[in-house]
């Protein structure tokens, strides 16, 4: 039954990517928040059908802990799957500016849709000078309100696993003077990697207290951050 409710997830929300891509590339000379908006339907098409089809449920934690919208801050949160990439671009309720390897751009459909957003596309293979465009870029979007995110794992970890954190997100938090906000979560047991069928269950967002530079080196806030995702992913039930 999981396997029959995932095809038919694969087909609708790949039928609902085709569509939404010629929605987002009609809506391209409207300012860039009705935009994002209305580019954001597509990320709602998505988990709704994740919910009915296949019965991914979600709840979220301290939303609390999140900062006023339109203030600058850095989002960096545990990557288990392709979920919580899908659902943070709104459930967050604020824009969110997403770091990302620039091959994505060259996905039919998909990619055509988040060139329009004012993402940051970096090339890996260009070492410093793919940090510099980051900061330089982060800096732009923290200004105008946006948050920016990234998964400081670089990759999809399996649950109960724990990658190799990089340093990007808390250079741009101590080089910027901007907050992070941590983020856990277990989508893993629901949308495993490597794995077309996904199982039926409650993933559970959970968004921790901001972390604020205030002067410490980035070692100390690097720290902070990885110590609280990793304890909060490990203390939080399987979701199936």
């Amino acid at each position: 039954m999981a396997a029959l409710r995932s095809a038919l997830f694969i087909v609708l929300s790949s039928l609902w990517t085709i569509f939404y891509a010629f929605v987002c590339m009609a809506t391209a000379i409207l300012p860039y928040r009705w935009r994002y908006t209305i580019t954001g339907g597509w990320n709602r098409g998505v988990i709704f059908m994740a919910r009915w089809i296949v019965g991914i449920d979600y709840k979220v934690l301290g939303r609390e802990n999140l900062p006023p919208p339109n203030t600058g801050a850095i989002v960096l949160a545990k990557h288990q799957s392709a979920w919580e990439t899908i659902y943070l671009m709104y459930g967050l309720g604020n824009p969110l500016c997403f770091v990302f390897k620039r091959e994505l751009l060259w996905i039919p459909f998909f990619g055509w849709g988040i060139g329009l957003l004012r993402m940051v596309a970096i090339n890996r293979k260009a070492g410093q000078d793919a940090y510099t465009q980051m900061e330089n870029q982060a800096r732009v979007r923290l200004n105008s309100g946006v948050w920016m995110i990234l998964f400081p794992e670089g990759t999809r970890i399996p649950v109960g696993k724990k990658g190799n954190y990089k340093t990007g997100g808390t250079r741009l938090s101590v080089g910027l003077n901007a907050p992070i906000i941590p983020i856990a979560h277990n989508a893993g047991y629901c949308w495993p990697k490597h794995s077309w069928i996904k199982q039926p269950g409650t993933i559970v967002v959970s968004i921790g207290p901001a972390i604020y530079p205030n002067g410490r080196g980035m070692t100390a806030v690097h720290q902070e951050m990885e110590t609280w995702i990793e304890n909060e992913a490990a203390r939080l039930p399987q979701a199936r």
